[in-house]
């Protein structure tokens, strides 16, 4: 990019403190995959959360949040729950104008259902897929012939970008799939994706027990994110690095640095990570349906820290800190405050 161009772009501290909240919507009772970073190890939890998310307390939820700037259908395997295109009409008649899905994409690979959801009002397809090959992929997913199915699933997105369908799709990083970031990044943008994100994993559910057979160092990830935008070839790679602490990406063109987003959603009562002085104020959210409202940053609080020095850091008010599970593994000695003058952007 010239120098006009990086001039115009915001940096990912203005771009943190101006984003909006988007709603989150949990209604996947189970999923069709079995990826072994899943967040998610509690399958029957939130099979018991996500069942009682019926299309009654869904409309209320959209009522609730009406405004926002996007409502996601998520959690578990969305498109197993039957009700997806009725629930997607239903944001659309509410007046959402970005309704997405965070979806394996397998179901997606039966083009017919997939303009369904379109012409229901879908608009923005978050299809995660983890490897460029189907030994790469499935041995994350653990689940034959999903490969073939996320690309199918991306090939019919593809075909109805002509509508305004946005194809993104996220990318679980670990130590099989870093060191062919490139090749991935190079097969999805040929599949016709708009935007890739490189996921890091949080160190939860399944990514915490498995964590020293699959989690790279935050370090290790971030250089070779370096290396790639070296080689890619591409003034302005539609890559993103998303969910790392900022310090250790800096050096990253502010473009190609990912965030967290900010989000709300509603949990049951009894199934809710809340800290327990919280949970009565957030029961009275649920107006006695028995949802707690639950945000982003809750789960920050639960499970990350932060410590002294990184109050010293540029970056100290917009980073939400490092994992718990993470810190108990490595400890802090890669991490260090960014102090002088703000990332090159």
């Amino acid at each position: 990019m010239s120098d006009g161009a990086n001039a115009a772009e915001p940096t990912i501290a203005e771009r943190l403190t101006t984003r909006e909240e988007r709603i989150h919507v949990s209604i996947g009772a189970v999923c069709n995959n079995n990826c072994i970073f899943c967040m998610e190890e509690d399958r029957d939890g939130r099979y018991v959360n996500n069942s009682a998310m019926t299309t009654d307390r869904v409309r209320w939820i959209l009522e609730q949040n009406q405004g926002s700037e996007e409502v996601c259908f998520t959690s578990g395997e969305p498109t197993t729950r039957p009700e997806l295109p009725d629930l997607v009409s239903m944001a659309k008649g509410l007046g959402y104008r970005k309704i997405s899905v965070m979806t394996n994409g397998r179901r997606l690979s039966h083009l017919p259902y997939a303009a369904l959801l379109a012409k229901a009002g879908m608009n923005r397809f978050y299809i995660s897929i983890h490897g460029h090959t189907k030994k790469l992929h499935e041995g994350l997913t653990r689940t034959p012939d999903s490969f073939e199915q996320t690309v199918a699933g991306l090939a019919s997105i593809t075909k109805l970008k002509r509508f305004g369908v946005e194809l993104h799709t996220s990318t679980v990083l670990t130590d099989r799939n870093l060191p062919h970031m490139l090749d991935i990044y190079r097969f999805l943008r040929q599949c016709g994706v708009d935007q890739v994100v490189f996921n890091v994993m949080q160190a939860n559910g399944r990514a915490d027990t498995y964590f020293e057979q699959i989690f790279p160092r935050y370090t290790e990830i971030a250089d070779t994110f370096r290396r790639f935008l070296a080689d890619v070839g591409e003034p302005r790679p539609m890559a993103f690095l998303v969910d790392i602490p900022l310090c250790t990406t800096e050096g990253v063109a502010d473009f190609n640095r990912g965030y967290v987003e900010r989000y709300r959603h509603f949990d049951l009562g009894d199934q809710a990570n809340l800290v327990a002085t919280r949970a009565p104020e957030r029961a009275a959210d649920g107006r006695g349906r028995g949802l707690v409202l639950v945000t982003r940053q809750d789960l920050d609080e639960a499970q990350r820290d932060k410590r002294q020095a990184c109050g010293t850091c540029n970056y100290g008010p917009q980073c939400e800190g490092v994992w718990r599970n993470y810190l108990k593994r490595y400890g802090w000695d890669e991490f260090e405050p960014i102090l002088g003058p703000p990332n090159a952007r």
